[in-house]
Protein backbone atom coordinates (compact mmCIF):
# COMPACT_ATOMS: atom_id res chain seq x y z
CA UNK A 1 0.00 0.00 0.00
CA UNK A 2 0.83 3.49 -0.66
CA UNK A 3 3.12 5.05 2.06
CA UNK A 4 0.73 8.33 1.68
CA UNK A 5 -2.33 6.69 2.24
CA UNK A 6 -3.62 5.62 5.33
CA UNK A 7 -6.42 3.26 5.76
CA UNK A 8 -9.61 4.24 7.80
CA UNK A 9 -10.14 2.81 10.87
CA UNK A 10 -13.24 1.75 10.21
CA UNK A 11 -11.71 -0.82 7.30
CA UNK A 12 -9.09 -2.00 9.64
CA UNK A 13 -12.07 -2.85 12.06
CA UNK A 14 -13.85 -4.70 9.08
CA UNK A 15 -10.64 -6.39 8.28
CA UNK A 16 -10.35 -7.59 11.85
CA UNK A 17 -13.43 -9.46 11.65
CA UNK A 18 -12.99 -11.05 8.00
CA UNK A 19 -9.58 -11.68 8.53
CA UNK A 20 -9.87 -13.51 11.85
CA UNK A 21 -7.54 -10.61 13.12
CA UNK A 22 -9.10 -10.60 16.83
CA UNK A 23 -9.08 -12.96 19.72
CA UNK A 24 -12.49 -14.08 19.98
CA UNK A 25 -12.33 -14.74 15.68
CA UNK A 26 -9.12 -16.80 15.60
CA UNK A 27 -9.19 -20.00 14.41
CA UNK A 28 -7.88 -23.49 15.92
CA UNK A 29 -8.82 -26.27 14.10
CA UNK A 30 -8.57 -27.07 9.98
CA UNK A 31 -12.17 -27.21 8.83
CA UNK A 32 -11.80 -23.07 10.35
CA UNK A 33 -8.71 -22.61 8.04
CA UNK A 34 -11.34 -24.10 5.23
CA UNK A 35 -14.25 -21.71 6.35
CA UNK A 36 -11.71 -18.60 6.30
CA UNK A 37 -10.70 -19.36 2.83
CA UNK A 38 -14.01 -19.85 1.12
CA UNK A 39 -15.36 -16.80 3.18
CA UNK A 40 -12.03 -15.07 1.80
CA UNK A 41 -11.75 -16.06 -1.44
CA UNK A 42 -8.14 -17.17 -1.36
CA UNK A 43 -5.21 -15.94 1.70
CA UNK A 44 -1.68 -16.69 1.98
CA UNK A 45 -0.54 -19.53 4.08
CA UNK A 46 2.01 -18.28 6.79
CA UNK A 47 3.29 -14.90 5.83
CA UNK A 48 2.70 -12.37 8.96
CA UNK A 49 1.34 -8.75 8.98
CA UNK A 50 4.18 -6.97 7.02
CA UNK A 51 2.43 -8.57 3.78
CA UNK A 52 -0.54 -6.54 4.20
CA UNK A 53 -2.82 -9.92 3.24
CA UNK A 54 -4.93 -12.06 5.04
CA UNK A 55 -2.92 -15.41 6.23
CA UNK A 56 -3.54 -18.71 8.33
CA UNK A 57 -1.12 -17.35 10.19
CA UNK A 58 -2.70 -13.87 11.04
CA UNK A 59 -6.00 -15.67 11.97
CA UNK A 60 -4.39 -18.28 14.31
CA UNK A 61 -2.70 -15.33 16.17
CA UNK A 62 -6.08 -13.63 16.08
CA UNK A 63 -4.56 -9.81 15.99
CA UNK A 64 -3.66 -7.03 13.60
CA UNK A 65 0.49 -6.73 14.49
CA UNK A 66 1.42 -10.33 13.85
CA UNK A 67 5.26 -10.91 13.20
CA UNK A 68 7.35 -14.38 12.32
CA UNK A 69 9.28 -15.70 15.45
CA UNK A 70 12.92 -16.16 14.85
CA UNK A 71 12.29 -19.17 16.23
CA UNK A 72 9.66 -20.64 14.46
CA UNK A 73 10.23 -24.21 16.16
CA UNK A 74 9.11 -22.77 19.32
CA UNK A 75 6.34 -20.79 18.87
CA UNK A 76 3.26 -21.98 19.66
CA UNK A 77 1.28 -19.61 17.11
CA UNK A 78 3.21 -21.08 13.74
CA UNK A 79 3.12 -24.47 14.69
CA UNK A 80 -0.30 -24.69 15.07
CA UNK A 81 -0.90 -22.78 11.71
CA UNK A 82 2.14 -24.78 10.33
CA UNK A 83 -0.38 -28.10 11.34
CA UNK A 84 -3.28 -26.59 10.01
CA UNK A 85 -1.61 -26.11 7.05
CA UNK A 86 -0.60 -29.42 6.80
CA UNK A 87 -3.77 -30.90 7.52
CA UNK A 88 -5.75 -28.56 5.11
CA UNK A 89 -3.45 -29.44 2.36
CA UNK A 90 -4.02 -33.31 2.76
CA UNK A 91 -7.34 -32.56 3.26
CA UNK A 92 -8.02 -31.25 -0.03
CA UNK A 93 -11.24 -29.23 0.03
CA UNK A 94 -9.90 -25.72 -0.47
CA UNK A 95 -6.54 -25.50 -3.20
CA UNK A 96 -3.01 -25.15 -1.76
CA UNK A 97 0.13 -24.52 -3.65
CA UNK A 98 3.18 -21.98 -4.29
CA UNK A 99 0.73 -19.40 -6.97
CA UNK A 100 0.90 -15.36 -7.14
CA UNK A 101 4.72 -14.20 -6.65
CA UNK A 102 5.62 -17.83 -5.15
CA UNK A 103 3.90 -17.45 -2.32
CA UNK A 104 1.94 -20.69 -0.44
CA UNK A 105 -2.01 -19.79 -0.50
CA UNK A 106 -4.88 -21.31 -0.39
CA UNK A 107 -7.63 -20.53 -2.95
CA UNK A 108 -11.56 -21.53 -2.64
CA UNK A 109 -13.05 -24.00 -5.23
CA UNK A 110 -14.50 -21.42 -7.03
CA UNK A 111 -11.88 -19.01 -7.90
CA UNK A 112 -9.58 -22.26 -9.08
CA UNK A 113 -10.66 -21.57 -12.86
CA UNK A 114 -9.70 -17.79 -12.64
CA UNK A 115 -6.65 -18.21 -10.78
CA UNK A 116 -6.07 -21.17 -13.52
CA UNK A 117 -7.09 -18.68 -16.54
CA UNK A 118 -4.67 -16.23 -15.39
CA UNK A 119 -1.68 -18.23 -14.47
CA UNK A 120 -1.89 -21.80 -15.53
CA UNK A 121 -0.18 -22.86 -18.57
CA UNK A 122 -2.53 -24.42 -21.56
CA UNK A 123 -0.86 -28.10 -22.44
CA UNK A 124 -0.36 -27.51 -25.87
CA UNK A 125 2.28 -24.57 -24.09
CA UNK A 126 3.72 -26.62 -21.70
CA UNK A 127 7.08 -27.54 -23.42
CA UNK A 128 7.61 -24.10 -24.78
CA UNK A 129 6.67 -22.23 -21.25
CA UNK A 130 7.65 -24.81 -18.79
CA UNK A 131 11.80 -26.20 -18.05
CA UNK A 132 12.99 -29.35 -19.10
CA UNK A 133 12.95 -30.71 -15.75
CA UNK A 134 9.09 -29.37 -15.25
CA UNK A 135 7.94 -31.27 -18.58
CA UNK A 136 10.04 -34.54 -16.90
CA UNK A 137 8.24 -34.41 -13.64
CA UNK A 138 4.74 -33.54 -15.27
CA UNK A 139 5.57 -36.68 -17.70
CA UNK A 140 6.12 -38.70 -14.68
CA UNK A 141 3.33 -37.47 -12.36
CA UNK A 142 0.92 -38.14 -15.52
CA UNK A 143 1.75 -41.87 -15.51
CA UNK A 144 2.41 -42.23 -11.99
CA UNK A 145 -0.31 -39.72 -10.58
CA UNK A 146 1.40 -39.06 -7.09
CA UNK A 147 5.30 -39.43 -5.81
CA UNK A 148 7.44 -38.39 -3.04
CA UNK A 149 9.85 -35.68 -3.95
CA UNK A 150 13.35 -38.16 -3.21
CA UNK A 151 11.14 -40.98 -5.84
CA UNK A 152 10.31 -38.21 -8.27
CA UNK A 153 13.92 -36.61 -8.37
CA UNK A 154 15.12 -40.05 -9.02
CA UNK A 155 12.56 -41.13 -11.56
CA UNK A 156 13.34 -37.55 -13.38
CA UNK A 157 17.18 -38.14 -13.51
CA UNK A 158 17.32 -34.39 -11.80
CA UNK A 159 20.25 -34.71 -9.62
CA UNK A 160 20.78 -30.75 -8.60
CA UNK A 161 18.17 -30.44 -5.63
CA UNK A 162 17.97 -26.69 -6.62
CA UNK A 163 16.88 -27.67 -10.19
CA UNK A 164 13.93 -29.71 -8.78
CA UNK A 165 13.19 -27.52 -6.33
CA UNK A 166 12.66 -24.91 -8.99
CA UNK A 167 10.71 -26.91 -11.29
CA UNK A 168 8.17 -27.73 -8.73
CA UNK A 169 8.09 -24.03 -7.94
CA UNK A 170 7.10 -23.71 -11.60
CA UNK A 171 4.65 -26.66 -11.90
CA UNK A 172 2.97 -25.10 -9.04
CA UNK A 173 2.98 -21.42 -9.98
CA UNK A 174 1.47 -22.86 -13.57
CA UNK A 175 -1.48 -25.14 -11.82
CA UNK A 176 -0.37 -28.10 -13.11
CA UNK A 177 0.98 -29.76 -9.63
CA UNK A 178 0.37 -29.80 -6.04
CA UNK A 179 1.45 -31.14 -2.60
CA UNK A 180 -0.85 -33.77 -1.70
CA UNK A 181 0.64 -34.54 1.79
CA UNK A 182 3.54 -34.26 3.84
CA UNK A 183 5.41 -36.45 5.73
CA UNK A 184 7.89 -36.48 8.60
CA UNK A 185 9.15 -39.66 9.36
CA UNK A 186 11.11 -41.42 8.51
CA UNK A 187 12.18 -38.18 7.08
CA UNK A 188 10.60 -35.48 5.74
CA UNK A 189 9.07 -34.95 2.11
CA UNK A 190 6.34 -34.09 0.29
CA UNK A 191 4.09 -36.30 -1.94
CA UNK A 192 3.31 -34.57 -5.23
CA UNK A 193 -0.12 -34.73 -7.27
CA UNK A 194 -1.48 -33.14 -10.37
CA UNK A 195 -3.74 -30.46 -9.63
CA UNK A 196 -6.18 -32.27 -12.43
CA UNK A 197 -6.62 -34.97 -9.98
CA UNK A 198 -7.63 -32.87 -7.01
CA UNK A 199 -9.73 -30.35 -9.03
CA UNK A 200 -10.58 -31.75 -11.98
CA UNK A 201 -12.95 -29.27 -13.12
CA UNK A 202 -10.55 -26.46 -13.05
CA UNK A 203 -9.87 -25.86 -16.46
CA UNK A 204 -13.28 -26.89 -18.38
CA UNK A 205 -14.87 -24.29 -18.16
CA UNK A 206 -14.00 -21.26 -21.12
CA UNK A 207 -13.39 -18.29 -19.77
CA UNK A 208 -11.50 -15.55 -21.41
CA UNK A 209 -8.89 -13.61 -19.11
CA UNK A 210 -10.09 -10.23 -18.68
CA UNK A 211 -13.43 -12.11 -16.79
CA UNK A 212 -10.84 -14.30 -14.69
CA UNK A 213 -9.16 -10.89 -13.59
CA UNK A 214 -12.57 -9.53 -12.72
CA UNK A 215 -13.23 -12.17 -10.70
CA UNK A 216 -10.00 -12.39 -8.84
CA UNK A 217 -10.56 -8.83 -8.63
CA UNK A 218 -14.09 -8.67 -6.86
CA UNK A 219 -12.54 -11.60 -4.22
CA UNK A 220 -9.65 -9.33 -2.89
CA UNK A 221 -11.63 -6.15 -3.05
CA UNK A 222 -14.16 -8.26 -0.91
CA UNK A 223 -12.04 -9.41 1.39
CA UNK A 224 -10.25 -6.08 2.16
CA UNK A 225 -13.18 -3.89 1.91
CA UNK A 226 -11.06 -1.18 0.26
CA UNK A 227 -7.50 -1.41 -1.90
CA UNK A 228 -5.42 1.66 -2.53
CA UNK A 229 -3.26 2.17 -5.59
CA UNK A 230 -1.43 -0.53 -6.78
CA UNK A 231 -2.93 -2.86 -4.02
CA UNK A 232 -3.97 -5.48 -6.24
CA UNK A 233 -1.97 -5.34 -8.81
CA UNK A 234 1.14 -6.17 -6.08
CA UNK A 235 -0.67 -8.46 -4.01
CA UNK A 236 -1.09 -11.15 -6.85
CA UNK A 237 1.62 -10.10 -9.41
CA UNK A 238 0.16 -8.67 -12.14
CA UNK A 239 0.35 -5.01 -14.06
CA UNK A 240 -1.16 -1.94 -12.71
CA UNK A 241 -3.06 -1.68 -15.93
CA UNK A 242 -4.62 -4.88 -16.02
CA UNK A 243 -5.58 -4.88 -12.18
CA UNK A 244 -7.43 -1.25 -12.79
CA UNK A 245 -9.32 -2.41 -15.74
CA UNK A 246 -10.58 -4.92 -13.65
CA UNK A 247 -11.55 -2.38 -10.75
CA UNK A 248 -13.18 -0.21 -13.39
CA UNK A 249 -15.39 -2.90 -14.27
CA UNK A 250 -16.68 -3.80 -11.09
CA UNK A 251 -17.30 0.22 -10.78
CA UNK A 252 -19.53 -0.36 -13.90
CA UNK A 253 -21.27 -2.82 -12.43
CA UNK A 254 -21.94 -1.31 -8.93
CA UNK A 255 -19.76 -3.80 -7.23
CA UNK A 256 -17.39 -0.95 -6.33
CA UNK A 257 -17.15 2.80 -6.22
CA UNK A 258 -14.08 4.96 -7.08
CA UNK A 259 -12.80 6.81 -4.23
CA UNK A 260 -10.00 8.72 -5.84
CA UNK A 261 -7.16 7.89 -8.27
CA UNK A 262 -6.36 3.69 -7.91
CA UNK A 263 -8.85 4.09 -4.99
CA UNK A 264 -12.06 1.44 -4.42
CA UNK A 265 -13.90 0.61 -2.25
CA UNK A 266 -17.20 -1.84 -2.02
CA UNK A 267 -20.51 0.06 -2.91
CA UNK A 268 -22.87 -0.62 -0.05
Amino acid sequence: MSAKFILPEEIEQIRDRKWRREEILKIETASEVETLVEDLGFCLALTDSRTNLPSVYISVCGRRDVHSPRNVQKDFEMSLAWTLKDEVMQRGRVYYGKLCKGRAMFVAPRLVPFFNVVWGVPKNLEKENLSVEANQILKILRKEWEMGTADLRAEAKIENRQKLTKALDQLQRSMKVVPSEVLYQPKFTYIWTLSDARFPAKSSRKIAREEAVKEIARAFLQMCEMNALGEFARAVGLTRKEAGKANHVLVKEGFAERLATGIYRVKR
